[in-house]
């Protein structure tokens, strides 16, 4: 009885000892939390009581720039102007896109409505059919009405005006992104923006009605996509510009070599891209007055009756097989668009010379951009390297010493 007893005490204590074992739950770590200090002001210097010591925070640059209202004005605007670039560059990509459709169907169709209207005036004149002579004359009809507003809107020219408009601004998308980048910008960069944006829009309008450029103006003019340039003319100010002792980069070599290096430009690559121009003008011309002339006597000699003589027929088919490959040689060679190329390159040109001979004009140095940065952008505008831009203006200076004409381009790259 006794070691019944023992043994069932012992059981009993044991039992208690794993049920107390399994229900004492171990104590959790303490893990430290901070929570991060809000700002209570926005001056220059926040004071703030941390374990009854003193602690003094100093707000950063940026937040120092971001409660500066006017740059903060001129930020906003800048990303709107940046968002409204964004969306003509879309716009003018896909009517470029539209555009070169047009050229293309327009092109092939006009064409196979020539050559097949030439093939039944040859037939009719082997076998005398009305079909074939009320066909072609429907054909050539047609033809010569499609012709003349292909020929009035110039569709490779446009698409070519599209292709320009989108890269200059792409151009001027990555400018203002770069100025949003550097962190300084100004009202004085936000109306740049917006003058820049409506003088593309001018330059290069969207619609066809009423705003399409002149195709065939009386004489070539390069494109001008850049608003004009301001001045200041105030003699005061030319007197307290020429006070300045600082050349920021400038030296009077420099700005001999730009005026050398503008009158290769002005000699050499202005003339000869508006001697182009002309002539690119002028076959345009000529081909969109000969193509609908020769449609137009085509259909006439197919409509007229034979009276048993095949030479109607005949001069039809020839004028029709002569109007199909003015119309290759003009829509097919895109003659609009190599012409809109020469404005383009021209307009180029003229952007070179009005932008050194604004920054030359100006007297105070501090107010022109960097010498040697606008030298080297120079450079690389025209294809060259810096000191390939030397040679030339250096050269220009030996043969104008000579009295020889310069037999050398400025630019390497139209």
């Amino acid at each position: 009885m006794s070691s019944l007893h023992i043994s069932t005490l012992s059981s009993s204590s044991s039992s208690l000892s794993r049920v107390h074992a399994a229900i004492s739950v171990p104590k959790l770590p303490r893990f430290p939390i901070s929570l991060p200090k809000i700002p209570t002001s926005s001056s220059a210097k926040v004071v703030q009581e941390l374990d009854g010591s003193k602690q003094t925070i100093v707000p950063s640059q940026k937040f120092q720039d971001s409660c500066d209202p006017n740059r903060s004005k001129a930020i906003i605007e800048l990303y709107a102007s940046l968002e409204a670039v964004a969306d003509r560059v879309e716009m003018h990509k896909n009517i470029g896109e539209q555009r070169n459709n047009w050229n293309s169907l327009l092109f092939n169709s006009v064409n196979m409505m020539t050559l097949s209207a030439s093939t039944m005036v040859g037939l009719n004149t082997a076998i005398d059919n009305t079909a074939f002579k009320l066909s072609s004359a429907l054909l050539f009809t047609a033809a010569t009405g499609m012709l003349l507003i292909m020929n009035k809107i110039q569709p490779s020219q446009l698409t070519e005006e599209q292709r320009n408009a989108t890269r200059l601004f792409k151009q001027l998308q990555k400018e203002i992104q770069t100025t949003l980048a550097i962190g300084n910008p100004t009202e004085e960069d936000v109306h740049s923006a917006m003058e820049r944006v409506l003088a593309l829009d001018k330059a290069y309008p969207l619609p066809l009605l009423g705003a399409m450029l002149e195709k065939f103006p009386s004489k070539f003019e390069p494109a001008v996509w850049w608003p004009k340039t301001k001045t200041n003319n105030d003699f005061e100010a030319q007197v307290f510009r020429s006070q300045k002792k600082t050349n920021n980069g400038w030296t009077p070599e420099l700005e001999t070599q730009m005026w050398q290096l503008l009158e290769v430009v002005k000699r050499k690559d202005m003339e000869d891209y508006d001697r182009l121009g002309n002539l690119a003008l002028k076959i345009n011309k000529t081909l969109a007055i000969s193509g609908p002339l020769l449609t137009g006597i085509a259909a006439l000699g197919s409509a007229l009756p034979s009276h048993g003589s095949s030479w109607p027929g005949i001069a039809a088919a020839m004028a029709g097989s002569l109007a199909a490959s003015l119309n290759a040689l003009e829509h097919g060679g895109q003659v609009g668009m190599v012409f809109e190329m020469y404005r383009n390159c021209g307009g180029f040109f003229k952007l070179l010379q009005e932008t050194i001979e604004t920054t030359l004009e100006e007297k105070d140095c501090e107010k022109r951009e960097n010498g040697e940065v606008f030298e080297m952008k120079v450079a690389m505008k025209l294809g060259r390297s810096v000191s390939q831009l030397r040679q030339v203006a250096s050269k220009f200076a030996a043969y104008e010493s000579e009295g020889i004409n310069m037999d050398e381009f400025a630019s390497k790259l139209c």
